[in-house]
């Protein structure tokens, strides 16, 4: 009866050397290396047998171009269902610029508590109780339409973090987790349901 839900971020945006930007709304695709990463993120799911039943991405072209990889390598040829509440944030004044600047502007504190507790910085246009209650409205559509299945999201960064408040303790996650999914990895969550909360299975996996 257990559900499965594995929440994946898309493949790499920046080439190695490349001046990496703030990127949320901004449509960018991924470079050799995240086409990459999506090929070993399916290859992964079918060792773990956790091939998807159903695959869910963001708008945004990275996340599909990742979810396309992916199932070349699974062998699966699902259709996408792409959702707007998976697109990345908008990073406001600091939308696409170049990531020096943004910590210049911000300072190393702000960024600090963005990543370890999703507390978003001054001048970003992302509302965390939305976010939060986007999870929690996805989760509960999965357990309904998709009982016993086995869910694909994959999304952005910034979106992600969010997701862990599923487990009904996000305070006792991120003192133990970091918030934030490596590019191409992976947070596998399952749910019960004589259980009233999701569990955190495992968490940043990197193929």
């Amino acid at each position: 009866m257990m559900t499965r839900l594995i929440i994946a971020r898309h493949g790499n945006t920046f080439a190695h050397g490349e001046e990496v930007r703030r990127v949320g709304r901004t449509d960018i695709p991924l470079v050799q290396s995240g086409l990459e990463q999506g090929y070993r993120l399916g290859i992964h799911l079918l060792q773990q047998q956790l091939l998807p039943d159903v695959l869910f991405t963001s708008t945004l072209q990275r996340t599909q171009q990742t979810a396309m990889h992916a199932q070349a390598s699974m062998g699966t040829n699902l259709p996408l269902h792409p959702l707007s509440l998976f697109d990345e944030i908008d990073y406001g004044i600091d939308e696409n610029q170049p990531e020096t600047l943004v910590r210049a502007r911000l300072g190393e504190e702000a960024l600090r508590l963005w990543e370890t507790q999703a507390i978003v910085p001054a001048g970003w246009q992302a509302d965390p109780e939305q976010i939060r209650t986007s999870w929690f409205y996805f989760a509960q559509k999965i357990v309904t339409e998709y009982p016993q299945k086995t869910v694909l999201v994959i999304t952005s960064n910034g979106i992600a973090r969010f997701a862990p408040y599923l487990t009904g303790d996000y305070l006792a996650f991120y003192q133990k987790h970091s918030l934030k999914l490596a590019t191409g990895a992976y947070g596998h969550f399952e749910f019960q349901p004589t259980q009233k909360n999701w569990s955190c299975v495992s968490w940043n996996i990197r193929p």
